[in-house]
């Protein structure tokens, strides 16, 4: 591996708070992989085998239902790591995983990771960290789905990408619309109504990038504190 991926795996919840010789013990047998968009990494119910962290591009994991429709659980980008759980119990896989860009990966052999935990409980410690991360996630993603409207969970989402703080900012959309609508828990044809719903709020959207005015108001509309979302609550 070059040291641009070690550094990227070094900065992901897995491996971030393990030592140095307990992170290099972790990447001694892992392999870096060019994975092409659309390309599938592994499907529900296969055995988990591997661990993997993004370098570069995006990973979604989804699940399907029993009405053959798909349910996006996650989008992971760079310094993200997902397959920990499965690995640790020396499970399946609960979910799918495919590349929705060119993505490049490094897969660290589940069975390897599983020796250096019964030898080196530090490693444990990042198993736990990103699982933690993984659940919190979910929370968050099920608190949106209950209190939040269309609208503000886009908004939310436009900020969970953004690169700044505060003032105005421009935010690249890392993947397709239809994508977005299934990381959000909305229909496709809502999209474009829910961005319409976000241009008093100073946002606009221009092929594949969303301009954003003022930072502090669009937060505001995503946590239900704007004035015209409390005068319609009054």
């Amino acid at each position: 591996m070059a040291q641009r991926h070690t550094d990227v795996c070094r900065q992901s919840l897995l491996l971030s708070n393990c030592p140095d010789e307990i992170a290099e013990a972790v990447l001694a047998r892992a392999h870096v992989h060019h994975v092409p968009r659309g390309a599938t990494l592994f499907e529900q119910g296969d055995r988990a085998q591997s661990v993997y962290i993004v370098v570069d591009g995006w990973v979604k994991l989804y699940r399907m239902t029993v009405a053959g429709a798909e349910a996006v659980v996650g989008v992971f980008t760079r310094g993200r790591s997902f397959g920990e759980a499965a690995a640790f119990r020396n499970d399946v896989y609960p979910v799918s995983a495919e590349a929705v860009t060119d993505c490049e990966l490094v897969q660290v052999p589940a069975a390897h990771l599983l020796d250096l935990m019964r030898s080196r409980p530090e490693v444990c410690v990042g198993i736990l960290s990103a699982t933690f991360a993984h659940l919190h996630a979910l929370v968050e993603q099920v608190e949106q789905l209950k209190a939040q409207t269309g609208a503000q969970r886009v908004a939310q989402f436009l900020l969970s990408l953004a690169p700044c703080e505060s003032g105005a900012c421009t935010v690249v959309l890392p993947y397709d619309k239809v994508l977005i609508a299934g990381r959000i828990g909305i229909k496709p044809e809502s999209l474009s109504r829910a961005f319409a719903r976000l241009k008093p709020y100073g946002v606009s959207i221009r092929q594949n990038h969303a301009a954003i005015a003022d930072m502090g108001r669009l937060a505001d509309f995503a946590e239900g504190d704007s004035p015209q979302i409390r005068a319609t609550a009054q």
